[in-house]
C-alpha cells in the first residue's frame, strides 16, 4: 500500500513476503494517500524498478489509472520497462481510477461511464504501442503522433481490469486478460467467469496487532476512509474530503470490516473466503506498523493452511 509505507518500506516488505512463501506482490499506484494519517504516496515506477532488483516475486499494480493524470502511453512505456526488469513477471492492472489521484492536473472529472470508455480507449493503445510499431492516433479521449516504445518484454504483459459494478465487470470481461476487486462476494466473480476465462485476483487489508482492540485502532485511524460508502470513493477530490467522509464511519463497523489483532484463525477464515468464492490469487496487505510480525506469522502458519 503505497498510501501508507515510504519506498523503503515497500522495498523491505517485498523481500519479507519473498523470504516468507507468498508467491507474488500487488503494489497501488496513488498521487495522493486517503487522508493525511497515511502519509505516504511514493511514485509506483520507482518503486518497482527497485523491488525487481532485490525481489523475484511476480508484481501486478492494483491499480493504475492510465486515463486522466498519466497519459496511456506513459504508463505503456513504464509497464514495459517494468516487465523488462521484472523478468516477464509483470501484470499491469488498471482502473477507472479516482478524483483524490486524477483531478490534480486540472482536468474535469468525467462521469462513470465516459471513464469506462476512455480506460478502454486507453488499453487498447497500450497494446498497440507493445508492438513496436510506429503509433499515430487520434480518437476519442487521446491522441498520439508517431509514438514508438523501444525497451519492450518479448512477451507483452497481460492487463488485468478492476471492476465492482456491472459495468466495468463487462469491461474486464471484454478487453481485460484478468479480473481484479477487492471483495469476496462470489457474485461479481461468477458474473465475471460468465463472460470471460481469465484469472481473478482479489486484495484484502488486515491489521496485525497484540491484540483485537488495538489493531481495531490502528486500522480505523489509517483506514476509516476504507468505510466511505459508493460513488463517494471515486468522486471525492482531496485527503481532507475522505477525512470529513470517514467521521461517519465507526468503529465498530471498522472492526467487522478488517480482521484484526493475531487470531490465526479469523485470519485464515477471512481468506479462506476468498478462496471459496473461486478467485486464483488473493493479496493481503498489513495496516500499520507491525508489517514485519504479520508477514512472519502468515508465512508460517496461514499459508501453510490455506494451500492445504
Amino acid at each position: 500500500m503505497c498510501e501508507e509505507h515510504g519506498p523503503r518500506e515497500l522495498i523491505e516488505q517485498a523481500v519479507l513476503a519473498e523470504r516468507a512463501g507468498f508467491d507474488a506482490l500487488w503494489i497501488s499506484d496513488h498521487f495522493h494517500p486517503w487522508n493525511h494519517e497515511q502519509g505516504e504516496s511514493p511514485f509506483v515506477w520507482n518503486v518497482i524498478g527497485a523491488i525487481s532488483q532485490v525481489c523475484e516475486l511476480p508484481v501486478t499494480t492494483a491499480v493504475t489509472c492510465p486515463t486522466v493524470r498519466t497519459h496511456p502511453a506513459v504508463v505503456a512505456q513504464a509497464a514495459a520497462t517494468s516487465a523488462v526488469m521484472l523478468g516477464d513477471r509483470f501484470v499491469l492492472g488498471v482502473g477507472t481510477g479516482e478524483a483524490l489521484n486524477e483531478h490534480i492536473l486540472g482536468q474535469p472529472w468525467p462521469p462513470a461511464a465516459i471513464r469506462l470508455e476512455m480506460l478502454e480507449e486507453a488499453v487498447d493503445l497500450i497494446r498497440r504501442l507493445w508492438t513496436g510499431e510506429v503509433i499515430t492516433h487520434r480518437g476519442t479521449h487521446y491522441q498520439l503522433d508517431q509514438a514508438q516504445i523501444y525497451t519492450r518484454p518479448v512477451k507483452p504483459p497481460p492487463i488485468y481490469v478492476s471492476g465492482f459494478g456491472p459495468e466495468s465487470i463487462e469491461a474486464a470481461a471484454r478487453f481485460g486478460d484478468g479480473y481484479i476487486t477487492t471483495s469476496p462476494d462470489p457474485e461479481p466473480l461468477a458474473r465475471y467467469r460468465e463472460l470471460a476465462s481469465g484469472p481473478a485476483q482479489a486484495g484484502t487489508k488486515v491489521c496485525w496487532a497484540e491484540s483485537e482492540d488495538d489493531g481495531v485502532e490502528i486500522a480505523h485511524r489509517l483506514w476509516g476512509t476504507s468505510g466511505v460508502p459508493g460513488e463517494l470513493a471515486q468522486v471525492l477530490p482531496t485527503p481532507q474530503h475522505f477525512e470529513q467522509a470517514a467521521e461517519l464511519v465507526t468503529r465498530e463497523q471498522t472492526r467487522e470490516s478488517v480482521v484484526c489483532g493475531n487470531d490465526i484463525e479469523a485470519h485464515v477464515a477471512k481468506l479462506q473466503e476468498f478462496v471459496d468464492a473461486g478467485f486464483d490469487e488473493v493479496y493481503v496487505s498489513n495496516i500499520g506498523p507491525n508489517y514485519r510480525e504479520m508477514i512472519a506469522a502468515f508465512g508460517e502458519q496461514v499459508l501453510p493452511r490455506l494451500r492445504r
